[in-house]
């Protein structure tokens, strides 16, 4: 398995996400093209990003509990190189 501290940061959030919530759908998406010279930009092109994770693990979490265990699996990316972070998170079955 990949190291989870290395590779670019959209590699690292792939796969911590898939180590922690073992997902039935993950799409990660870096939008710091659309932020390019806005405040959180720090030039590496690595600050922005977008996530849909879908995984049994949410069944029968609200939306913020939801959001709370993906931004637990990111928290230390969070706080040092992810700027920002849009988050869609469902259980299966969940339009």
């Amino acid at each position: 398995m990949t190291d989870l501290a290395t590779g670019s940061v959209q590699d690292q959030i792939t796969a911590r996400l898939t180590a922690t919530l073992a997902p039935t759908h993950l799409t990660v998406v870096n939008e710091s093209g659309l932020h390019a010279g806005h405040m959180g930009d720090d030039g590496t092109g690595e600050t922005h990003f977008r996530v849909e994770v879908e995984t049994p693990k949410f069944e029968g979490l609200n939306r913020v509990a939801r959001q709370r265990l993906v931004n637990q699996a990111l928290a230390d990316l969070l706080s040092t190189q992810i700027h920002a972070l849009a988050i869609k998170a469902r259980a299966p079955g969940e339009i």
